[in-house]
């Protein structure tokens, strides 16, 4: 059934503001559920960009979007800004991204239910989240292990069972379950990680953004064909924590 994310929005205000609903009845994850539809709504699909990109179109990426309850990814004094059009801080220096590249960057991947994706910086474990309604399995992989257990107590909490944490040094991939149809890179390291590459199955792709702190990062898509030959397209500047190295 086609999803016309407009029309939903705006019913499920209309029954906010004209029905009979008192506090009682209009729970929290209510009004969680009301602001993820307009995250999806307003920032996500109707999006437009000031390079004359337009939104996430692809219905399976914004269904993923609306069931995975974002706040609960964040610390909870910040669940209020939870559904907002920004990055989040979640300790240790790290973030949970924006909504809108959470979305553009899965969509960009093509993911189908019979893919094995890999993730390089679990981080909260929202991104692994989306994934996971999208593919068979996610392997994920966080080098601050306070965040990796956190985010991995939660995914189980939340009953998440086709994802995979590891905690370790994301640059060098996880072999042991490589290849992978396609990569997702949630951290910025200088260059392309050749050992990421490698994991990459060929017609595989990765999503990954490039550049050093200083410098402008370009989200870049890396494609091999059948015969192992790597192309790469950036696609847009973006701004990321830079990748951790283990010392």
């Amino acid at each position: 059934m086609k999803l016309n994310f407009f029309s939903l929005h705006a019913l499920l205000i209309g029954m906010l503001l004209f029905s009979p609903v008192n506090e009682s009845s209009y729970s929290a994850e209510d009004k969680y559920q009301l602001e993820r539809r307009q995250m999806v709504t307003i920032q996500i699909d109707s999006r437009h960009v000031s390079d004359g990109r337009v939104g996430v179109k692809t219905e399976s990426v914004l269904e993923a979007m609306l069931q995975v309850p974002r706040h609960r990814f964040v610390p909870q004094k910040l669940w209020s800004r939870a559904y907002m059009d920004s990055p989040l801080p979640i300790g240790y220096d790290q973030t949970i991204s924006q909504p809108y590249i959470v979305a553009y960057m899965t969509e960009q991947l093509k993911p189908k239910k019979d893919y094995k994706a890999l993730e390089i910086g679990t981080g909260s474990g929202y991104q692994a989240a989306v994934l996971s309604k999208l593919v068979s399995h996610v392997y994920t992989i966080e080098i601050i292990e306070e965040l990796g257990q956190r985010a991995k107590k939660l995914l189980t909490d939340m009953k998440y069972k086709n994802i995979s944490v590891k905690i370790g040094d994301g640059y060098l991939g996880w072999e042991e379950n490589a290849p992978y149809d396609i990569i997702i890179v949630t951290a910025a390291p200088d260059h392309i990680p050749p050992p990421l590459v490698k994991q990459l199955k060929p017609e595989g792709v990765m999503c990954i953004p490039v550049g050093g702190r200083f410098q402008v990062q370009n989200l870049t898509l890396v494609r091999k064909d059948k015969d192992g030959l790597v192309r790469t397209k950036r696609i847009m500047p973006v701004r990321f924590v830079p990748l951790t190295r283990k010392d």
